[in-house]
């Protein structure tokens, strides 16, 4: 996570709380600052039917996930955090231009024995929803 000297961190979001997800509000008038994907690192999962997006990194045969970098408060991200499914973490992710920042990652462990389905062919968590609508 960046934290700049004026008290606000950087974050990727990735999921439910993406523009135009039902969770965006959950982000308050945290500042967007542009679209971002992450370096090929990551497996991208469907928990618990769908509820929400597990994400953790993998050695091989990761993919870019698509996103989005905000700027928060620290109290907005205290919040953000205050927000988030039981066992979802924050952590460092790497994104496609070394940037590193924090987003919110699931254990694969709980991933692998509940055999969630994993949704990273489909290019990311709207795209998931997207394709719930089809």
């Amino acid at each position: 996570m960046t934290t700049t000297n004026s008290g606000v961190k950087r974050v990727f979001i990735c999921g439910s709380a993406l523009k135009g997800q039902p969770d965006h509000g959950n982000l308050q008038s945290a500042m967007f600052i542009k679209p971002a994907k992450t370096q090929p690192l990551y497996r991208l999962h469907a928990a618990q039917d769908g509820w929400h997006p597990a994400i953790y990194q993998v050695e091989e045969n990761g993919i870019s996930i698509p996103g989005e970098v905000y700027e928060l408060t620290i109290e907005q991200y205290d919040y953000l955090v205050s927000t988030e499914p039981p066992h979802m973490y924050p952590s460092d992710v790497i994104l496609e231009d070394g940037e590193v920042l924090t987003a919110m990652l699931y254990p694969r462990e709980l991933v692998e024995k509940y055999n969630w389905a994993d949704i990273s062919h489909l290019g990311g968590w709207a795209a998931y929803q997207a394709s719930l609508q089809k």
